[in-house]
């Protein structure tokens, strides 16, 4: 009996930290910092303009071709310093023929289909310039999120920049919207912090520079390239630094049907990079990177989902002893499992229904979430997750 209990809170503090306790001893640290001015500050010069390229590799986009070219043209950067590069391997829908009618645009177009990594491995042996700034091209950026990101360079132990992904809200929203636009908010505050700490663990896909001599040309199968270059960035010594308000916009996944394909995807992926970027669990040669690395993203493609699944009838059994229906800590932490759950199912039917009550749709996302890194699992360890493009169905 006393070793279940003390098995129950090892599974409730491994989720706890996870999910909540890191934010709230990371933020502890940077108040302690701020309060006794311990730590570098990155120094950001504003007067900074190197050339950069803007570096899209897309496959059959060219429904989005007019909007993100009119939206990268409007960014506000020297026009004579910013190099719009797309590289459309595969494409067969007219997206290069399209993006030949723009004279300030450089595409590579070949026909063979190799993936995103093998356009991004291929496209960047045409990049010139000291800074690459990696976007999707059904993303939308704010006007000044180039100009925010470039100036972060100007710190010399800066390697690679993450901008933010924000999620196309509406009064409406589907289970997607709502609980993805929850989580990158907080998602948003937790990178803010690490970035005060020390350092950003993984940059957005959607939108993130590097310094271009840090490249290196990444394995075929790689699922979150992303992730796996920014972190290799981090892993030479250099920080990746986060601007919130150099953004990229999108809109939510159509349903949650299409959110979970994505996010199995990625959490394949995310294991994936753990195996790859083991190195990086070595507290004693990476010091606050490894401590960051573990508590934001090693646990929650991991140890955490696990324990959620565990946790369950461990508690089951600690309130069965003590009466299911009677007052005590173990019974009332069951009950408020089952609650939990049902709210999920709740947010499951009201899935694409309109309605105000947003936070009803935290815990279905949140189990979506974790259910995704089991079955992503699963995914990784029978090596069937292709590495081409797949375009999410997008809420509309």
């Amino acid at each position: 009996m006393e070793f279940l209990k003390l098995f129950f809170w090892i599974l409730l503090f491994i989720v706890f930290y996870t999910y909540i306790g890191y934010g709230i001893l990371l933020y502890i640290i940077i108040k302690i910092r701020r309060t006794f001015k311990i730590g570098k500050k990155v120094v950001v010069d504003n007067s900074y303009e190197p050339e950069v390229t803007l570096f899209i590799a897309a496959y059959n986009e060219k429904d989005y071709i007019e909007a993100k070219m009119k939206n990268s043209l409007e960014l506000e950067y020297p026009k004579d310093k910013l190099n719009i590069v797309w590289v459309t391997d595969g494409s067969d829908d007219g997206t290069p023929e399209l993006l030949n009618k723009y004279p300030n645009t450089t595409v590579h177009h070949l026909d063979a289909r190799n993936g995103k990594i093998g356009a991004m491995n291929r496209g960047m042996e045409f990049v010139k310039t000291p800074i690459v700034i990696f976007s999707d091209a059904n993303t939308m950026l704010g006007k000044e999120s180039v100009r925010r990101i470039v100036n972060q360079f100007s710190d010399a132990t800066v390697g690679c920049v993450s901008g933010e992904k924000r999620i196309i809200n509406k009064e409406s929203d589907v289970a997607t919207g709502s609980g993805e636009g929850l989580y990158w908010k907080y998602e948003s505050t937790l990178k803010k912090w690490d970035a005060e700490l020390y350092s950003v663990v993984g940059a957005a896909g959607e939108l993130f520079a590097i310094r271009t001599k840090l490249y290196r040309h990444v394995e075929k199968d790689t699922l979150l390239d992303d992730f796996v270059i920014s972190l290799r960035v981090a892993q030479e010594g250099y920080t990746i630094q986060y601007d919130p308000e150099a953004y990229a916009i999108e809109t939510a996944s159509a349903n949650v049907k299409e959110e979970l394909k994505r996010k199995i995807r990625i959490s394949a992926g995310g294991i994936q990079s753990i195996v790859r970027l083991r190195s990086l669990l070595n507290v004693f040669k990476f010091g606050t990177l490894s401590f960051q690395y573990i508590s934001h993203r090693v646990l929650r493609w991991t140890l955490t989902p696990l324990c959620l699944l565990v946790i369950i009838p461990v508690s089951f059994l600690l309130a069965y002893r003590i009466g299911m229906f009677e007052v005590g800590l173990y019974s009332i932490l069951f009950w408020l499992q089952i609650l939990f759950y049902i709210t999920a199912l709740l947010g499951w039917f009201l899935e694409n229904r309109s309605t105000r009550v947003k936070a009803l749709f935290v815990p279905y996302y949140f189990f979506i979430m974790n259910l995704s890194v089991v079955l992503g699992f699963f995914r990784y360890i029978k090596n069937s997750q292709s590495v081409n493009w797949e375009r999410a169905k997008r809420a509309v």
